[in-house]
């Protein structure tokens, strides 16, 4: 299977290019205002360009349980934002076991309505500036349409402030509707699904629900790398714009880390939500790693 690379070279003066979304309608997830977790953080930890990559930060769920030390979760059903019909619980849809974490989004109403279904929406208690992330994940066993499974970040700046100013980089998305595919994409002011000026990237990835796969990014000061398997599979490149600000880079502060799967919602259910075939669903997450270089 060929990967293609996208090499985005951007300057102020060819900023009205990226006004140009992809055909995937892709949908992120603007966030509603800040919960009192977002204020318990660490320090951020903050990354060089010196040296060889090393692990500063993972989650191999080891145990028998999420680790609070390391994540916290989101919790309630007002739409997300994207019209999304679960409820994030407080924990009752996570677990760990057999060396992996599972999300498990459940049916338990009547259906086709907010509220009728639970999932979990975990966030990183520990935030980062530049690095290389590394999740291997599986997404659920394709049985039917509705399903909006993620893992992407978020910039601390959201407690604040608001989406998209803060940036949000989706490392994975994945839609039911469309099996064996995988999506990344970057939101920020100048370049956001909101206004149809996204910037991402899809590809086909055979037995995506089946494996395993390593989704990674690679983010130092002036380059976004985003890839399967390893980092010679690049799916696509952003390189800071020469005239950069705040609207467009705003990828020069912390950001945490987010998993979670919606059901339905504005991209999620563009198809519908097929109640009787795809519940219980459960995305899986072997491992969560964050390697860094000196400064």
């Amino acid at each position: 299977m060929s990967l293609n690379r996208i090499n985005f070279l951007v300057g102020l003066s060819f900023l009205s290019v990226l006004l140009v979304g992809c055909s995937e309608n892709t949908v992120s997830s603007p966030t509603p205002p800040p919960t009192p977790f977002q204020s318990q953080r660490p320090a951020p930890l903050v990354g060089g360009n010196d040296g060889e990559w090393q692990l500063v930060w993972s989650d191999e769920f080891d145990g028998n349980a999420v680790d609070l030390e390391k994540w916290s979760f989101e919790t309630g059903q007002h739409g997300w934002g994207n019209n999304e019909w679960q409820n994030y619980t407080d924990g009752e849809n996570a677990s760990v076991s057999d060396g992996t974490l599972k999300i498990v989004a459940k049916k338990v109403g009547p259906g086709q309505k907010a509220g009728d279904y639970t999932s979990s929406r975990m966030n990183s208690k520990q935030s980062f500036t530049y690095g290389k992330i590394e999740i291997s994940a599986k997404m659920p066993d394709h049985k039917g349409k509705g399903l909006w499974p993620a893992i992407w970040m978020l910039g601390d700046s959201i407690r604040g402030g608001k989406w998209p100013d803060c940036g949000e980089l989706d490392i994975l998305e994945y839609v039911s509707f469309n099996e064996d595919t995988i999506h990344c994409a970057i939101h920020t002011k100048a370049n956001n699904h909101r206004d149809k000026t996204q910037l991402d990237f899809h590809q086909k990835l055979e037995r995506a629900e089946e494996d395993f796969n390593v989704y990674g990014l690679i983010w130092t000061e002036d380059k976004l790398v985003f890839y399967t398997g390893d980092p010679s599979k690049v799916k696509m490149t952003f390189d800071r714009p020469k005239d950069f600000n705040a609207e467009n880079w705003p990828f020069d502060k912390p950001e945490f880390l987010l998993l979670n799967m919606a059901v339905g919602g504005g991209w999620g259910g563009k198809e519908g939500v097929e109640d009787e075939k795809i519940f219980p669903a459960t995305m899986e997450i072997d491992y969560v790693r964050v390697f860094q270089k000196s400064k």
